[in-house]
């Protein structure tokens, strides 16, 4: 990850403290518990993305650094409120926001990120984009409520699942990319493109991160292995594990899915590894990384389509 951010190292950081920027405010609470997820680090993919996507299509301008924070002001506005929705305790490694500050000061924080990142999009005075976010906005509403409504259905099909996770993640990846590519004024078929990369990357990023919650070490990930069971999200490992169970493995994760409960967690990762559920997973990653690549396709060859190559490879080989 280090070699790719390097591609556009001046640019991240100069959006990195764009964020730090932003988050001023005269009420106490914002600051603190703006600083208090923001410092907590984390990939800043999205952003990256916005970069990346600049850089091959020519280079990155203000604007662009100004729609990178804005893109990571609305990622971290979804973290606040999905901690406060899923009671999570955990996030990168530390306690979340809604456990050190309270639920409340959480969502109303979150609110204030994602006014603040239209504020950031107003200044840029691109309608286009300003259109395109606000649709995207209200679609990433939409997959958090589905997700909701079907948590603790252990009838969720595949295709089910599929269009809640490109609502709720794939939808704001493919948002940067695109983003990007309106702000360096390219033609609706490379924005397209760019889109549809980035839609296909966030697919396989978040299978990759339902695999491991079976397959990952806590202490890597900085979340615990079985959050998404003790909220009842059904994932793709447990719909294959349902299918190709046996009866009792069967029964075990539907009770677990309905309960919301982690109690069994230890059965449930052995029925899912041995059914081939993560490996199933993986390749269904691997599938749909290989669109991601082939949409990369229209973009000019250098350092940085290089660098969305290997940030599409790192998204289904990695530990957190």
């Amino acid at each position: 990850m280090q070699q790719i951010r390097a591609t556009v190292a001046h640019e991240f950081q100069l959006v990195n403290q764009l964020i730090v920027n932003q988050l001023h405010s005269d009420v106490d609470m914002v600051e603190n518990v703006g600083h208090y997820i923001v410092d907590a680090g984390g990939k800043r993919l999205r952003p990256l993305l916005v970069l990346l996507s600049a850089a091959a299509l020519g280079r990155c301008s203000d604007a662009h650094i100004t729609f990178a924070a804005v893109i990571e002001f609305i990622h971290t506005a979804t973290l606040l409120h999905d901690d406060v929705v899923d009671i999570s305790t955990l996030r990168r490694g530390r306690p979340t926001a809604n456990a050190e500050f309270g639920n409340a000061p959480s969502v109303l924080v979150g609110d204030f990120l994602y006014t603040r990142a239209f504020q950031l999009m107003v200044r840029l005075g691109d309608m286009d984009i300003l259109a395109h976010m606000a649709e995207t906005t209200n679609t990433i509403a939409e997959g958090e409520v589905l997700q909701l409504t079907r948590a603790g259905d252990a009838d969720t099909s595949e295709a089910q699942y599929l269009d809640v996770i490109t609502r709720k993640t794939a939808i704001l990846f493919a948002a940067a990319c695109y983003g990007a590519a309106t702000l360096s004024s390219q033609d609706q078929q490379t924005r397209d493109a760019l889109r549809d990369y980035g839609l296909n990357l966030g697919i396989a990023f978040q299978m990759i991160d339902d695999v491991l919650d079976y397959d990952g070490d806590p202490a890597t990930m900085g979340k615990n292995v079985g959050d998404d069971l003790m909220e009842g999200k059904v994932t793709l490992p447990l719909i294959h594990t349902l299918r190709r169970g046996n009866p009792e493995e069967q029964a075990v994760i539907r009770d677990a899915i309905t309960r919301k409960s982690a109690d069994q967690i230890v059965q449930i990762t052995t029925a899912v590894k041995r059914c081939g559920a993560l490996d199933h997973t993986r390749l269904r990653a691997r599938h749909y990384c290989d669109l991601a690549l082939q949409s990369l396709a229209t973009v000019p060859a250098g350092d940085a389509r290089t660098a969305l190559v290997r940030l599409t490879e790192l998204a289904i080989n990695r530990e957190n």
